[in-house]
């Protein structure tokens, strides 16, 4: 099955306007694969069909699934390791040190997906750094899907998922077996809240965090959306708090109000000037 120029077009710029993720010319094949799926869900009987009623009928939940279903929810635990060897190592054991007379910690973890991430975050808290459980402690997990987040809260997993980077020891302290699948212990889901939040939105109503990551999240955006994306989380961001992006992302070239720091294979980001 193919897509016609047209109705590529239609879905690149409905994608682009809600949610600033470019669709490149070439990814033809993945939205046939991913509106396909949709489509049938949907109750249509074939991927024109689908195309022909978005196309004809005002905004409404259908556009706004295809925008969902069209964002990459691709994650792991302890994805690339290196981050999480620098959370433990240096960052959590710095922000402790500085901020234990308020005894008040925030962490935003955007484009969280399926929540592997601020659940890895969470079992390295409890693993390593038990007094922070006494804190003030904030583990806030965003991502513009709202079906992602719904799998998120649930903290539900397939075997192959608990493969995909979690340790043995991890699996047995802070997972049981539901099923065929397995659930992140209670002690640790508690510990994470989830929300609904478009990156191109108004971050208006978070509170000034201490550590965001936001890996693998920059690559899909437009060099304008990016700058903007950036000065935003600078807004968010308390003035020595920490930004940790993806292998393949930099501040560089698109904001220079940013210190980039190298600590051992890892790499973050803090404002300049502090």
């Amino acid at each position: 099955m193919t897509i016609g120029a047209a109705d590529f077009g239609y879905i690149r710029d409905l994608v682009r306007q809600r949610s600033a993720i470019m669709l490149e010319e070439g990814k033809e094949y993945l939205v046939v694969s991913r509106l396909s799926a949709l489509a049938t869900q949907e109750g249509f009987a074939s991927l024109e069909h689908f195309l022909s009623e978005l196309r004809n009928k005002p905004m409404n939940r259908l556009h706004l699934k295809v925008v969902e279903a069209m964002t990459t929810n691709e994650t792991t635990f302890f994805r690339d390791v290196h981050p999480f060897d620098l959370l433990q190592s240096a960052i959590l054991p710095e922000l402790i040190e500085r901020k234990g007379a308020r005894r008040q910690l925030s962490i935003w973890c955007a484009g969280c997906s399926t929540g592997q991430e601020p659940y890895t975050i969470a079992m390295i808290i409890r693993e390593h750094f038990p007094s922070l459980l006494g804190w003030d402690l904030t583990i806030l997990g965003t991502d513009l899907s709202g079906d992602v987040l719904e799998r998120a809260r649930a903290g539900l997993y397939t075997q192959l998922e608990i493969n995909r980077g979690l340790p043995a020891s991890y699996l047995v302290k802070y997972f049981r077996k539901e099923g065929i699948r397995w659930q992140v212990a209670d002690e640790v889901r508690l510990m994470v809240e989830y929300r609904q939040i478009n990156l191109c939105d108004s971050w208006s109503a978070l509170p000034p965090m201490d550590l965001v990551f936001m890996r693998n999240v920059l690559i899909y955006f437009d060099v304008d959306t990016k700058q903007a994306i950036l000065g935003r989380i600078r807004r968010v961001l308390r003035p020595n708090g920490y930004l940790i992006l993806g292998g393949a992302e930099t501040t560089l070239g698109l904001d220079d109000a940013y210190e980039r720091l190298v600590v051992g294979r890892a790499v973050c980001y803090r404002p300049a000037g502090f």
